[in-house]
């Protein structure tokens, strides 16, 4: 039948690839690179073959004393070269990594809680999100954050844990313990609005690739997906598209 489920092959399957959970990982844009996070406080750095969907050159980074809870890779168009950015708990920083060399660039203080997402969409920017209720913003040619958002302008008073900004680099969508999710205008500095697709800890959101919907998992078990098109001050459009056995941690 049309509605049957498809069958998944596993191409690529490694049982021990951290001494403990793996909290995140994620491709660099050409797919040439895979990285992994742990609550082993490890990151592990690949080479990837696509084609072949097989493991080369493999490199172990011992820059954490907590546990990675998200990556993101960047491409540095001054130098060429691939970054990796990698952040969570412990001391909290946010660290960059060369990934030709596998030597560390620079680290990054400022939250004061665990740091649960991170997200670019542009060369040399980049925004993270924490338990500390704060948004932050990040330009890699400067030691600070260019930019900060926190319940003090009238946000979501809950810990951040997902953030993604639009092509346009604009507008920013938070998602947040408190079930809500927050639409902010970048360029403008203000709440455009606070809403709830969601009945619990809202874990992921991400934009379609022209911003046109976004789609929010949650603890609550379900994904939906929010009709961005039109006036965003009004009411949105939202429907839930899939529903899981367990809490939903990540989608795309």
């Amino acid at each position: 039948p049309d509605d049957a489920a498809h069958h998944v092959e596993v191409v690529l399957s490694r049982p021990k690839q951290h001494r403990g959970s793996v909290y995140c990982l994620g491709f660099n844009p050409t797919g040439e690179l895979l990285a992994t996070g742990s609550n082993d406080k490890t990151l592990r750095l690949m080479a990837f073959n696509t084609e072949h969907c097989k493991i080369g050159a493999e490199t172990e980074l011992n820059i954490h004393d907590g546990t990675v809870r998200d990556l993101i890779f960047m491409e540095d168009k001054m130098s060429r070269s691939t970054i990796l950015v990698s952040g969570g708990a412990g001391n909290c920083r946010i660290h960059l990594t060369d990934c030709t060399t596998g030597q560390p660039l620079s680290s990054y203080q400022g939250h004061t809680a665990p740091i649960l997402g991170l997200y670019t969409w542009c060369n040399g920017y980049f925004v993270s999100c924490s338990q500390d209720k704060t948004i932050r913003f990040w330009d890699i040619r400067g030691p600070e954050a260019v930019n900060i958002i926190s319940p003090k302008c009238k946000t979501s008073n809950a810990p951040v844990t997902s953030v993604c900004v639009d092509p346009s680099g604009k507008l920013l969508v938070s998602g947040h313990e408190d079930a809500s999710v927050m639409l902010y205008d970048i360029v403008g500095g203000r709440t455009v609005q606070i809403y709830r697709p969601h009945g619990d800890e809202v874990r992921t959101v991400r934009f379609s690739n022209a911003a046109y919907y976004l789609l929010s998992g949650s603890y609550d078990k379900r994904v939906v997906i929010t009709d961005m098109r039109g006036d965003l001050m009004t009411p949105l459009m939202y429907l839930p598209v899939a529903e899981h056995n367990d809490k939903v941690i990540q989608c795309r």
